[in-house]
């Protein structure tokens, strides 16, 4: 089975800036790649390079082995379970996460309901010390990157045989710290020596990822890349790319954040992209259908231990699915609406993916839409998608 996934990362913000597809193939659950699945290597092809514009030389290299990437372990922080089997057997029964929030007062916004985390722990995960300190996106960052890790089979003894020098992690964030701004803000009111000496480092979006690259002592590529709502797809495919390009054997990726703070909740409402349906919130963000009035705000994180096939397979890895590719387009047109021709971006991006993974649109059988619930970007994402897999039988 193959799958595709939507324009944007299903994250905060309904914004067509930004696209990309990723497209999967699916394999046996507890299967190893080789045992269960006829994959062909695809082999490199040699390059010329040019030596000087003056000299009629050219340079054959060796045809290099394709690397191959493969997801090894996940692991997710949500408000419907911090388990993978417990939040998709949530999400399979139709269990709504989004309830009234109840970390602060919010009687006085139009919407007053998200997709808030009521209960989470650090135990074990993450130091006391730290716990106190971080920003809740960097809680669950650091919790979801460790779990992802468990889930992979990383144990203690293959963490200290693996290279450290080609382990990284790219996990982003939309939002970056916003309770720790919002506090500074609060605690600036007084005097700004009341001000939390962690509120800069600990604001910005790639501080999760060094903190938790710090943790485990992994020295390969570490930074996170924030593009709203794509935040993860776009972290995901260049962490696919480091590893293809030899630069990582194993990348911890995806996103995390907790933008449900009085800042964040008031930032949204004046987008005016939120449902207001607060006396029912299991029914808010409804995408595709006719009364939808906008989506809800959420929090939480959702990490991929993505790895190269051999070295996967070196260690006896759980393989769950291989990346195959992705694409990232710009429809270069508005903040929050999407391009008045019918998703042109969306399309192109699509398009894109497809070529280059190297894959027919009649093999997709899952499509993982943006489905922001909002009356013009739910249309023309339709649209779009008609556009690229209307013909499939699926």
């Amino acid at each position: 089975m193959t799958s595709i996934a939507s324009p944007f990362c299903t994250c905060l913000v309904a914004t067509w800036r930004n696209h990309l597809v990723a497209t999967w193939r699916k394999h046996l659950p507890n299967s190893n790649l080789v045992k269960h699945c006829n994959l062909v290597p695809r082999s490199g092809k040699a390059m010329v390079v040019a030596l000087q514009p003056t000299q009629d030389a050219t340079i054959m290299r060796k045809p290099t082995k394709h690397r191959r990437v493969v997801v090894t372990g996940m692991s997710v922080v949500t408000p419907l379970g911090h388990d993978p089997d417990v939040f998709y057997s949530n999400l399979l029964e139709g269990v709504s996460g989004i309830s009234k929030i109840d970390t602060f007062d919010c009687e006085e916004f139009p919407t007053r309901i998200g997709g808030e985390i009521k209960s989470f722990s650090t135990d074990g995960w993450v130091a006391p010390k730290l716990s106190k300190r971080m920003d809740k996106y960097m809680l669950y960052l650091l919790t979801a990157g460790k779990k992802a890790l468990v889930d992979g089979g990383i144990t203690q003894d293959i963490m200290d045989e693996l290279n450290k020098q080609k382990c990284g992690i790219l996990i982003g964030s939309a939002m970056g710290g916003m309770q720790i701004c919002y506090d500074a803000v609060e605690a600036f009111r007084v005097s700004y020596k009341r001000i939390n000496p962690f509120t800069i480092p600990f604001a910005t979006t790639n501080m999760g990822s060094a903190i938790l690259a710090m943790d485990l002592g992994w020295m390969g590529p570490n930074y996170s890349i924030s593009t709203a709502c794509a935040t993860s797809n776009f972290c995901i495919l260049n962490a696919a790319n480091h590893i293809i390009r030899g630069e990582a054997d194993l990348m911890l990726c995806g996103g995390s954040d907790g933008a449900i703070v009085p800042i964040g909740l008031g930032g949204f409402v004046a987008c005016r992209t939120l449902s207001r349906r607060n006396s029912d919130p299991s029914k808010a963000s409804r995408p595709w259908d006719t009364n939808r009035d906008g989506f809800v705000l959420g929090e939480g994180a959702g990490v991929l231990l993505l790895e190269e096939l051999e070295h996967a397979k070196k260690r006896g890895a759980n393989i769950y699915a291989e990346f195959l590719g992705g694409s990232f387009t710009f429809d270069a047109y508005h903040v929050t609406q999407p391009h008045p021709n019918d998703g042109v971006g969306v399309i192109l991006c699509m398009e894109k993916a497809l070529n280059h993974s190297r894959i027919s649109r009649e093999d997709v059988n899952y499509i993982n839409a943006h489905a922001t619930s909002t009356p013009i970007g739910d249309l023309k994402e339709y649209k779009a998608l008609i556009h690229c897999f209307g013909q499939n039988l699926e």
